[in-house]
């Protein structure tokens, strides 16, 4: 028979509602829970990217969206005969690059607004150079192909023609004129995934007098609007390409980055050079041969350096360290003055803790992502500071966890602007949180219950 007294059930759920390691169990499990309502938000962060997605689409639709451009290409027509192995004929567009191909581009870029929502646009002048060395064409084209240089054009190409400012012209011999829709019949696109082919409207202009194994150069000027983005493919065996803009945070990317660029916060200019060995894609051929001149896109994105719901996206991944710091040091608060805190307002805190995120999403909409941060945050620990002051009582508690929860949030800032060291402080600063709840709560009996008065620490 075991003669262990018994605890009465009331008085046992008294005693673990008193001890102090059950309590910091419940203040941990506040604060996964407390993530849940974080889960809400980050749908609403998603909402809002896709509504700033479609403004994105609608403005763009109107302006030619993301621009991609081809320079000044031979396209010479060609047949194949019927033989008595092949009873149809067939037909074909092949293509002659410039030996040596130079293009300017200027933009001006202008962010155009929908409601909370804004787009970068742009408005483009191009010039292309182009200097080809017919000698040996064709040397690539099919087993009895007979090219008709008669109808050979020059085509140039650009992804979204909606975009055209102006006519565009081409100049050969002296003589300027004007492009038009392409002849050729042939649909050219980039890239060998359907799902992300990149088709281009082509335009063209028939000289007249391209003759084989000769020599000379083109030049042709286009001025276009888009938005976002603007690419020139590497159209030429070798390829050079100057680029000057406008916009202060040009972000360049494609197949291959400039030599050298210069950004200032009037704009900027920058310089490519694709030599043949690097474009990947042959002087010459049929249609197909521009399948993977993709690859080659020297392009300029214009972007915003504070993207405010890749921002707080990013907040909210550290919402379980943030919850977890927070519930901590009102922990530390609460054994260190001997002051008791009810879940009710642990949870209370929390909910505080969300709506900040609520209010950053809403203010860096308007404001940009840092005053957003500055202002949501200010208040938010304007109101915990306070709290904390009414809960235990004490002026100068409020402001210890004033000065406590405005470390917290900086040290959040600080998290999403370091980016690659991000993982490092954030790592460090946990470490150093446990390091001085551990040294707060050295003397805590957690089998006991919570002292009625602080106790000082040895």
């Amino acid at each position: 028979m075991n003669d262990a007294p018994m605890l009465h059930p009331s008085f046992q759920s008294k005693f673990s509602s008193r001890s102090m390691g059950v309590k910091l169990l419940i203040v941990c499990a506040l604060a996964l829970v407390m993530t849940i309502p974080a889960l809400f938000v980050n749908d609403l962060v998603d909402d809002r990217t896709h509504r700033a997605s479609d403004v994105v689409k609608e403005i763009s639709s109107h302006v030619g969206g993301q621009q991609t451009f081809l320079g000044p290409t031979l396209a010479v027509p060609y047949d194949i005969p019927a033989t008595s192995s092949a009873f149809n004929a067939k037909h074909g567009t092949y293509l002659v690059f410039p030996a040596q191909a130079s293009a300017t581009v200027k933009t001006r870029a202008e962010e155009k607004r929908r409601s909370l929502f804004k787009v970068p646009v742009f408005q483009a002048d191009l010039n292309f150079e182009a200097a080809f060395d017919l000698n040996g064409v064709p040397s690539a084209a099919p087993q009895g192909a007979v090219l008709d240089w008669s109808r050979a054009e020059f085509i140039v190409g650009v992804t979204d023609a909606r975009g055209a400012i102006s006519d565009g012209s081409l100049t050969i011999g002296g003589k300027t004129l004007p492009l038009s829709p392409a002849e050729t019949t042939e649909n050219f696109s980039l890239g060998s995934d359907a799902a992300q082919q990149l088709k281009l409207k082509l335009f063209g202009a028939r000289p007249g007098n391209v003759q084989p194994n000769s020599h000379f150069a083109v030049t042709a000027a286009m001025r276009f609007s888009g938005a976002q983005r603007i690419a020139l493919l590497a159209y030429g065996k070798t390829t050079r390409l100057n680029m000057q803009g406008d916009w202060p945070d040009p972000s360049f990317d494609g197949g291959f980055l400039p030599v050298n660029h210069n950004i200032t916060p009037s704009g900027f200019t920058a310089d490519w050079t694709v030599p043949f060995i690097a474009r990947g894609v042959r002087a010459e051929g049929v249609g197909d041969t521009l399948t993977g001149l993709d690859t080659t896109a020297l392009g300029v994105s214009f972007v915003e350096l504070a993207d405010p719901y890749q921002s707080v996206t990013r907040s909210l991944k550290y919402v379980l360290l943030f919850l977890g710091l927070l519930f901590l040091s009102y922990f530390v608060f609460e054994v260190t003055t001997g002051k008791r805190v009810h879940p009710a307002q642990y949870v209370l805190v929390g909910i505080a803790q969300i709506i900040f995120y609520l209010l950053l999403l809403s203010l860096a909409e308007r404001i940009g992502f840092d005053f957003g941060f500055l202002v949501a945050g200010a208040a938010t620990v304007t109101l915990l500071s306070t709290n904390a002051g009414w809960i235990f009582a004490s002026r100068a508690q409020a402001v210890r966890a004033f000065v406590v929860f405005a470390l917290l949030y900086t040290l959040i800032y600080l998290l999403l602007r370091l980016e690659d060291n991000a993982l490092l402080v954030g790592a460090v600063a946990s470490f150093l949180a446990v390091a001085g709840a551990m040294y707060f709560t050295r003397s805590i009996d957690w089998y006991g219950s919570l002292p009625d008065t602080a106790t000082p620490n040895q």
